[in-house]
């Protein structure tokens, strides 16, 4: 590399990176002038003796003078979204610390997420692992919060948290994978959905979550007397541990939970490092019966997990309807476990 070559990479590099803080620091100064705009709007609007209706009038009045000296970006509508991002954060120390992170874009699809606590995981998330408007608005819609919570209360309840279950917080179930564009209709083979997920692993690794990283397919791991496929290897770096997944088209069986056990096993004796924790098994299948479930080592093995896949992208009533029907599940279960622990 040529000297002149070398001074215009690391110059090229400096202005980039001034002009990413540039913008960093635009979007947040908009954010926090959009908030305060909100909470002007909001405070004018109490003085009013009609709310509703002086409401109308000032927004209306407002836009048109705006709009004449800043010209676009001051329309009715914005200015309702202004008003109503300061009621969705009254406080001002949540707008600095953490909308003031995002791109005003960003901000405006989160605050119309109604669960709180939702909202906070869509911030917190957005902007450590800088999605796009586009991946923020695909986790909203496909209710990525509550399938993650999904999990995690699958394998514990309010009151305790197994030990070594930190990884539940990167489970999710139901995963989604329209992205693969796969029929709703017609049978499946597990090669096929295997390749998909190989076409698209950019997606699949999105979808599955913070930390993944891609290690193999159809990874051979051999004893002295056979040797055994998985499927698909990937590596959790937060985690610091392997993940299996094994791909069924079909209904969770009692083999299947026994084969993944085995490999989980054999996984952890000839591949994990000294210093990877131990490895998690996921069986992503079509459908589980939760039966099975609940009779097999799924019930207790902290390693092992059995999540289903959605081909399609549900409705967010659809998804919603399948997660309350997870709880109801889980809930009955506890209180079998109750039941019986009391006798």
């Amino acid at each position: 590399m040529s000297e002149t070559s070398a001074i215009y990479d690391d110059i090229k590099e400096i202005l980039e990176q001034a002009r990413g803080k540039a913008r960093l620091a635009i979007h947040s100064a908009m954010v926090e002038a959009y908030w305060l705009v909100g909470r002007r709007i909001v405070k004018e609007e109490q003085q009013g003796e009609n709310r509703a209706k002086y409401g109308e009038r000032l927004l209306e009045n407002l836009s048109k003078e705006l709009s004449t000296f800043f010209g676009r970006g001051f329309s009715y509508a914005n200015l309702r979204n202004f008003r109503q991002f300061y009621l969705t954060y009254p406080e001002q120390k949540i707008c600095y610390t953490l909308c003031s992170k995002l791109s005003w874009s960003h901000n405006r699809l989160i605050m119309r997420v109604e669960d709180i606590s939702a909202r906070e995981y869509y911030l917190r998330e957005c902007a450590a692992q800088h999605w796009s408007v586009r991946l923020l608005e695909r986790n909203i819609k496909s209710l990525a919060y509550q399938r993650l919570l999904s999990s995690q209360q699958e394998s514990q309840t309010e009151q305790s948290k197994p030990e070594g279950s930190d990884h539940l917080e990167f489970l999710k179930d139901p995963y989604v994978l329209e992205f693969l564009q796969l029929s709703d209709n017609e049978p499946l083979k597990e090669s096929i959905l295997e390749q998909a997920i190989v076409d698209e692993l950019q997606k699949f690794l999105l979808e599955m979550g913070k930390g993944f990283s891609f290690v193999a397919r159809q990874m051979r791991i051999s004893t002295e007397t056979n040797h055994f496929y998985i499927d698909l290897v990937f590596y959790n770096y937060l985690l610091k541990c392997f993940v299996i997944i094994d791909l069924k088209t079909g209904k969770l069986t009692h083999q299947d939970i026994g084969q993944m056990d085995m490999y989980v096993r054999m996984f952890d004796d000839l591949k994990r490092g000294e210093g990877d924790n131990p490895t998690i098994g996921i069986i992503l299948c079509d459908s589980k019966d939760e039966t099975i479930v609940k009779y097999s080592v799924l019930k207790e093995n902290q390693q092992l997990f059995a999540s289903k896949y959605q081909k399609i992208l549900p409705t967010e009533k659809e998804l919603m309807e399948e997660i309350e029907r997870e709880k109801r599940i889980i809930s009955q279960q506890h209180k079998l476990n109750e039941e019986t622990n009391e006798k």
